[in-house]
């Protein structure tokens, strides 16, 4: 959260001995955004599992956060003919040149968790993925809810995922949106924390350094929501009552700051997309016709409802 928010283990390429119903193999080569969060690091192993399970060929590879490795791989991808490539974008933008190569390739293209802005979307087939507008919207409906019988001004900071990715920008729109409509509340700060717990802390210390008041975080992932809490602990505050948090995600570890009132509210973004990648990869490959969106379903938690998740959360 991103994609989401990555989780990678390098370039590698999982094989395994089972065969698609007698057909050739499916070969598909995955480029991953990296292992940037606990988010990311589930979404790689649903895709790599569920490849097994499906008896397709799975290239792999990490683009540790850089558009230029990812664009390496789908060359890459292209030259061993692959029979499909799917890929989760670092950003949204500077795709069309090796999406093209792809297509005249004739390998199809599905997207996953991430969107891209191209105009031509016959370069690729389908996009699978949440709807981060509608994850920044719940986001902001909670704390319009919260705030619903305050005239005070409510000072929010906000940190975004990385720069020019679909999630950050998506997140940031749908909560803007929501709360634009009350002008009590106030983004006093908005940077980017690169959707790791690392740069969350770092963000979070200089945000509590340049503004006495902040009543509510919105973080646009839990990684970078748990960095946070370190920092405002850090400076003698109580996150969950000084500050209300707001994060996306819902991994076992934001979840269980929820439960234990560290963290507010969760709106969920669910990494566990490998099975439906899979179909649609058994489809694009026969030639099939796909919808050109395909959203994964998701909810919301409150603190009770994460202490009753929690036990049986696969990630």
């Amino acid at each position: 959260m991103a994609g989401c928010s990555g989780g990678g283990d390098g370039d590698s390429s999982a094989s395994n001995g089972s065969s698609g119903g007698g057909d050739d193999k499916i070969v598909m080569g995955f480029s991953q955004v990296g292992a940037e969060s606990g988010w990311r690091t589930a979404n790689t192993k649903s895709v790599q599992e569920s490849a097994k399970e499906a008896g397709i060929d799975l290239k792999f590879s990490d683009a540790q956060q850089k558009q230029e490795n990812q664009i390496k791989a789908i060359r890459s991808y292209i030259q061993q003919k692959v029979d499909v490539i799917a890929f989760s974008p670092v950003v949204e933008s500077g795709w069309d040149t090796v999406l093209k190569e792809a297509q005249n390739a004739k390998i199809p293209v599905i997207l996953t968790d991430r969107a891209v802005d191209s105009k031509d979307t016959s370069l690729y087939k389908t996009f699978l993925g949440s709807d981060f507008v509608e994850e920044g919207k719940k986001a902001g409906q909670w704390l319009v809810d919260q705030y619903k019988d305050s005239k005070d001004t409510v000072n929010i900071v906000e940190l975004q995922g990385t720069t020019g990715s679909a999630p950050a920008n998506d997140r940031k729109a749908g909560f803007g949106e929501i709360i634009s409509a009350d002008p009590k509340f106030k983004v006093i700060a908005s940077q980017s924390g690169d959707f790791t717990r690392a740069k969350g802390k770092e963000v979070m210390e200089a945000f509590l350094k340049s503004n006495p008041k902040i009543d509510v975080l919105y973080a646009h992932n839990d990684d970078m929501g748990l960095g946070a809490i370190e920092a405002i602990e850090g400076a003698g505050k109580v996150p969950g009552k000084d500050i209300k948090i707001i994060t996306v995600d819902a991994v076992h570890d934001g979840m269980q700051a929820l439960a234990d009132g560290k963290i507010n509210y969760i709106v969920e973004c669910s990494p566990l997309l490998g099975p439906q990648l899979m179909d649609l990869a058994k489809k694009v490959v026969k030639g099939e016709q796909v919808p050109p969106r395909v959203v994964t379903e998701e909810t919301t938690f409150t603190q009770e409802q994460a202490k009753e998740a929690l036990p049986n959360r696969k990630y």
